[in-house]
């Protein structure tokens, strides 16, 4: 196994995490950032208002995009199953 099919594996694996998190982290920042809005407008400033809504969002967004993820990771992992024999040589 070459140092850059190590790096490109990596990589890849990288890319993919980003992919897979960034619809619960966008959806995340999105509520996080209308809740302060509201909070500044409304000059209610209670620290855990933030975190109910942001569970609750973040927990359907993630049993929206769940098929997408795992179908996403699956791939992944049977293509690094597959290039196993490769990576041996």
């Amino acid at each position: 196994m070459t140092p850059e099919s190590v790096m490109s594996v990596a990589n890849e694996a990288v890319k993919l995490c980003l992919l897979i998190s960034a619809p619960l982290l966008g959806i995340g920042l999105i509520v996080g950032l209308a809740i302060a809005i509201l909070q500044a407008t409304t000059q209610v400033q209670e620290m855990t208002l933030t975190f109910v809504p942001k569970i609750i969002a973040v927990l359907l967004t993630l049993i929206a995009v769940a098929p997408w993820m795992l179908h996403k990771m699956s791939f992944f992992t049977a293509r690094i199953i597959e290039s196993i024999p490769q990576f041996i040589r």
